[in-house]
């Protein structure tokens, strides 16, 4: 199924602060703490790096799902919030579905883990994520209510970051001259499980 998704991340600090929060603003917990691991592929030009664009097999869980996601033919790029159109399906076997991906010349090039719970209030969803290089929560819905969810949650549009955890990676790496590859509990030592 395709989609748009609007959304914005914002670094944080405290995590049982927040979930007490969401509480409180009439968020339920849709999900609770769950392992997922991502793997992204692309060819070995990196074509879809080049188009942001990004082919990816996530393990959430227990479940599987592909996903294609895409800048919208009408993307502005000075949007403060980040669009992009989704299109993804659940298959019974992701492993399966990277091998079909790699005989199709793609490769796995990059892998990025999280432990994700998730909270809805009826007209968007808020995640927290909590990866190797630190906390973050996402909130995706209509525009207007990610600005008006910021706000009662504390978080000042200016905190609202459009990047991706690949960009984030690189900017930790540059940041602490790691030398892992991928944003993933093994490879960052110290990193909380």
């Amino acid at each position: 199924m395709s989609s748009r998704e609007i959304e914005v991340k914002f670094r944080v600090n405290d995590a049982a602060g927040l979930e007490r929060q969401l509480r409180a603003a009439g968020f339920h917990e849709e999900t609770p703490r769950t392992f997922e691991r991502n793997v992204l592929y692309d060819t070995a030009e990196r074509r879809l790096r080049g188009q942001q664009a990004i082919l990816r097999v996530r393990k959430y869980g227990e479940k599987w799902v592909v996903t294609h996601k895409c800048l919208p033919r009408d993307n502005d790029p000075s949007a403060r919030h980040k669009h992009r159109e989704e299109t993804e399906t659940a298959v019974k076997d992701g492993e399966a579905m990277g091998h079909i991906f790699e005989q199709l010349g793609y490769a796995p090039a990059f892998v990025y883990e999280k432990w994700r719970t998730e909270y809805a209030d009826g007209t968007g969803h808020c995640v927290l994520d909590e990866t190797p290089i630190g906390v973050y929560a996402e909130l995706e819905g209509p525009p207007g209510w990610i600005d008006a969810t910021g706000s009662r949650l504390g978080v000042a549009s200016s905190e609202f970051m459009t990047l991706s955890y690949g960009r984030l990676f690189e900017q930790w790496q540059r940041q602490t001259g790691s030398s892992a590859r991928n944003l993933t509990f093994d490879e960052i030592p110290g990193s909380p499980r």
